[in-house]
């Protein structure tokens, strides 16, 4: 049994919520609930940033904050775990469903649907954001899996999702993750046969993609999974609209492909758990288990009559291999009540950290470790 699985297995349900520097009924309920392995801490870092989603860590310390719902970008300045108030700034508004953020060379990227904005000199500017600059207004304007999750890669490109405008349908032109320069300019395909990714991350060693992806709706309360992927180089095909999961033929697609001929996914996840973002460990503050392993958030189903997701999980790897998918933090929901949280993205900090945001309780969580007897 793996040292991630002992953890988890052991230790998951003694709750280790810590007192929260600011608090609201919402996230009362979800420090009341949420479970976390022993030694770890789970607190409230602000619970001021409405609907927060994607987020993205300034030069200077500010962490910017994407949202789906309300055409909003926050900025919230204060230093994790020091339990000192944080503020939260409105840098941008009215814009449509800007929920991916990205920062480089002192400027921070925002997507919407269909355009790339950037903000430049944006943390010398936070009471007076300037005017955006339209980094790529050629993408599609449709709002079913518009929007969009960024980051930069270790090449320099900024890669961007076009997810399927659909539950299931053969749009060539969607259903792939993109990369493009920083200025907009080279815009290409680097793997297609993806619904709908709003997650990925690069592997610390070895630079190579590593994302999730949501799987279709409507083959049954079970099927198919959704999906974690690996792709060590561009040119690769995952499979949709044909194929879901390793090896499930899609009843009115299926004709369009080989599921033998797909890069299969490296864990497939549970049926419609919404898996989002995905991190490496990257840290030493966290038992050495989990350096060098993936942390996953699952946002959560709508449509089973049993909930699934509304957690963050670990995926253990040896090599390029998953040996073990495990919950780390359970507790967001209870059976099928209303979700007191939704996880959807995640940030590792330079302390050792990790920053969780959630959409439903319009929060920012830290998730640190204390060490036994320290």
């Amino acid at each position: 049994m793996s040292a991630i699985v002992r953890l988890a297995s052991v230790c998951l349900l003694t709750v280790f919520a810590g007192a929260a520097a600011h608090s609201s009924p919402k996230t009362d309920k979800v420090l009341e609930n949420v479970r976390v392995p022993a030694g770890f801490k789970l607190e409230v870092y602000t619970d001021g940033v409405p609907g927060a989603r994607s987020m993205a860590l300034g030069q200077r310390g500010t962490l910017f904050v994407g949202t789906r719902n309300n055409g909003a970008v926050y900025a919230v300045t204060g230093t994790p775990g020091s339990g000192r108030a944080t503020a939260v700034k409105t840098i941008a508004k009215g814009l449509n469903v800007p929920n991916g953020v990205a920062f480089r060379d002192g400027a921070l990227y925002v997507a919407e649907i269909g355009r790339i904005l950037r903000y430049d000199g944006i943390e010398s500017a936070l009471d007076t954001p300037p005017e955006p600059k339209v980094v790529s207004e050629d993408l599609p304007k449709d709002r079913h899996h518009g929007w969009k999750y960024i980051a930069f890669g270790p090449d320099g490109k900024l890669y961007v999702p076009i997810g399927a405008p659909c539950n299931v349908c053969n749009e060539p032109k969607y259903a792939s993750i993109t990369r493009m320069n920083a200025d907009g300019s080279g815009h290409e395909v680097f793997a297609k046969g993806i619904r709908n990714s709003v997650g990925f991350t690069w592997h610390p060693t070895t630079k190579e993609l590593w994302f999730t992806d949501n799987g279709r709706d409507f083959l049954g309360e079970d099927v198919p999974p959704c999906e974690l992927n690996h792709a060590p180089r561009a040119g690769l095909d995952f499979g949709f609209p044909y194929c879901h999961g390793r090896d499930i033929s899609d009843p009115e697609f299926g004709n369009l492909g080989d599921c033998g001929k797909i890069t299969p996914p490296v864990q497939t996840l549970g049926a419609h758990v919404a898996p989002l973002a995905v991190k490496f460990y990257t840290g030493t503050a966290f038992p050495a288990a989990y350096r060098n392993q993936l942390f996953i958030a699952e946002h959560g189903s709508w449509n089973r009559k049993e909930r699934s997701g509304y957690r963050i999980v670990t995926v253990r790897l040896e090599g390029n291999k998953a040996v073990a998918y495990e919950p780390f933090a359970i507790g967001f929901n209870r059976g099928n009540e209303t979700p007191f949280g939704r996880p959807v993205d995640l940030l590792m900090l330079d302390d050792g950290s990790m920053l969780v945001s959630d959409d439903a309780a319009d929060a920012i969580y830290r998730i640190s470790y204390v060490v036994p007897g320290a």
